[in-house]
């Protein structure tokens, strides 16, 4: 059996499907937009239509939209990004239709009512103070906003208080019929089903959908300025994230960073950040490593908090270690352990069905092909020292620094 199965609707909309047995069906509506595609005067609006997907639709009152899945021990959700909005649910294997015709009703047929989203926009700005309460999380959007600054990339999902309130049914329907055209669309499912079923439902629920063709092109990032930033937020922890610009998601490159990163700070508690900071000189309860990769640009970002006393030491560390990666070749023994590692790590997260529908999906978004995950091994494998040591170096060269005190 193949490991995935592709197809394109007339109107532009594509999918693909993964056959697995199981008596759980899982699928998604991909939306390439997000934060990075709103004007000056939308910022928010996407992460505002998402929750306005829910408020009801030209047959459905909101409550009908939260109870259709629910009510049948099913699960239907949603979640933005910079570049994406997805739409997703969970069902068991029978109730495959019914969740692909309501995630159609609330794509295409919402009608985002002022009143409901009156409440809605009270529930938004009590999610902005939840994130402001939150250093360890704030931190991250802030460290973006200033790498990115002067692009869209830069500037927060949530939006602000104060842009929420221009936002109604008009502007919503706008942004929608302006950003979620069919040629941006991927319908991604897995499940115990035939690809044959899996169009069918696909053709009757997404097929009608008039076809659209994006307007505009995203802008590449403005050009990118090393900073190194201290804000005063009498926390009884510092927080800090060190980091740079990196690649984008369609460059060859991103492979060899991505096993670098996962070497140095990655979720493992082997990892060289960990070992170094937290467990031979015990200054950090947290500190790990992430690489973000977007269209076009991407960032990497080392993450630690620590008592106040302890943060210059810290930095101290990551940098000196970070040094060593950029300037040592990895030892044919330490290469092998890494690949091994991080091969597990993509083996052990894509057992759950959910994490690979999702990711697949963004994939399928971001490329006319997906690799299968052996071909994925395959490209892991074939990676030198070098390799990693090259992307290192020119991804870590100019780093900058955010710090919370």
């Amino acid at each position: 059996m193949e490991e995935f199965y592709t197809y394109r609707l007339p109107n532009g909309i594509r999918g693909i499907h993964r056959p697995v047995k199981g008596g759980v069906v899982r699928c998604a509506l991909c939306i390439n937009a997000g934060s990075r595609d709103e004007r000056a005067d939308e910022y928010g609006l996407a992460h505002f239509v998402e929750h306005g997907f829910f408020k009801g639709t030209q047959r459905r009152k909101a409550y009908q939209v939260n109870c259709r899945l629910e009510n049948l021990g099913g699960e239907l959700n949603a979640f933005t990004t910079k570049e994406d909005t997805t739409i997703h649910a969970t069902t068991l294997r029978g109730d495959f239709r019914k969740a692909a015709e309501l995630i159609s009703d609330i794509a295409f047929h919402s009608t985002f009512p002022d009143r409901e989203l009156e409440k809605e926009r009270e529930v938004i700005c009590d999610e902005i103070n939840t994130y402001k309460d939150s250093p360890a999380d704030l931190i991250y959007d802030t460290f973006e906003d200033l790498l990115f600054e002067g692009s869209e990339l830069g500037h927060n999902i949530l939006g602000r208080k104060q842009s929420l309130k221009r936002f109604d049914s008009r502007r919503c329907r706008e942004f929608v019929a302006r950003t979620h055209t069919t040629d941006q669309l991927v319908f991604s499912t897995i499940g115990n089903l035939s690809p044959k079923a899996v169009e069918a439902v696909a053709t009757r629920y997404f097929g009608e959908v008039p076809a659209s063709e994006r307007p505009f092109d995203r802008k590449a990032p403005a050009p990118y300025r090393p900073f190194d930033r201290e804000v005063i937020k009498h926390t009884h922890q510092a927080h800090c994230i060190i980091g740079a610009r990196a690649y984008g998601i369609n460059e060859k490159r991103r492979l060899p960073l991505g096993l670098a990163v996962n070497v140095l700070g990655g979720p493992c508690a082997n990892s060289r950040l960990n070992m170094l900071v937290r467990e031979k000189y015990g200054l950090s309860y947290t500190i790990e490593a992430n690489y973000t990769p977007y269209g076009d640009s991407g960032q990497v970002a080392i993450y630690f908090s620590s008592d106040h006393d302890n943060a210059e030491r810290c930095c101290e560390l990551i940098r000196s270690e970070v040094d060593r990666l950029r300037t040592t070749r990895l030892t044919t023994r330490q290469l092998s352990m890494a690949k091994k590692q991080f091969i597990a790590q993509l083996a052990i997260s894509m057992e759950g069905s959910e994490g690979y529908m999702l990711g697949v999906g963004k994939s399928f978004l971001c490329h006319p092909e997906v690799d299968t995950m052996e071909a994925v091994y395959r490209k892991v494998e074939a990676l030198t020292a070098s390799d990693l040591m090259e992307a290192s170096e020119e991804v870590f060269s100019q780093t900058s620094r955010l710090i919370y005190k």
